[in-house]
């Protein structure tokens, strides 16, 4: 049961890797600072699960993420009406 544990927190971690990259690329392109903190965020939270090999640095950094998202750093996308 352990290593099922383990290949879904390795699963997650490189998830959250994933969406740092694309929140990197799109700070790239857009230079918006909440980007950079969300994509920063990710990655240590994948970084931390992958050297702990335990769930809360990602549950941690998801809710981290979301605190950044209410504090009004998340980008603003034009929507059609």
């Amino acid at each position: 049961m352990e290593t099922v544990i383990h290949v879904v927190i390795y699963v997650f971690a490189v998830l959250f890797a994933f969406l740092a990259v694309g929140l990197l690329l799109g700070f790239h392109r857009s230079r918006h600072p909440g980007m950079l903190v969300m994509a920063v965020i990710y990655i240590a939270a994948a970084g931390a699960a992958v050297g702990y090999v335990q769930w809360w640095p990602l549950v941690a950094g998801l809710i981290l993420t979301w605190a950044v998202r209410l504090m009004g750093l998340e980008p603003h996308v034009e929507r059609d009406p």
